[in-house]
């Protein structure tokens, strides 16, 4: 139920550039999210990519440190998301960029996060 699996890790190239391309993003404070419907077949509703820029953060040091609290925030708050994309059928590839120019708590990169997805989820919702 709380886990991060590698199936849901968004890898393919070609999926991350159509994403770019055309997808649908939202700016919610510290986060950017582009998202996509997806019609692969997957065990899981939604594939994210976790991204933190090269231009604020010089040191890898400090992006994989970013990227691992916000993954932990991820996993445990996910299961929403995923009942309201299993709700509807749907599929979903996503990006999480982080926009913030300085490494924030843990407690407020995941309250940030979960705000972030209730507001990913209304925007799915309106989709329809």
């Amino acid at each position: 139920m709380f886990t991060f699996k590698k199936e849901e890790r968004l890898s393919s190239r070609k999926v991350i550039g159509e994403l770019f391309k055309s997808g649908k993003a939202l700016n919610s404070g510290i986060y950017r999210v582009v998202w996509l419907p997806l019609d692969v077949q997957n065990v899981f509703p939604a594939q994210v990519v976790i991204s933190v820029p090269k231009r604020s953060f010089k040191k890898a040091v400090d992006r994989n440190r970013i990227k691992r609290l916000i993954k932990e925030a991820y996993r445990k708050n996910k299961n929403e998301l995923y009942d309201t994309l299993n709700g509807k059928q749907k599929k979903i590839a996503f990006i999480i960029a982080y926009t913030a120019k300085e490494e924030l708590p843990y407690a407020e990169i995941e309250s940030k996060l979960i705000i972030t997805l209730h507001r990913l989820q209304t925007a799915l919702e309106k989709d329809n």
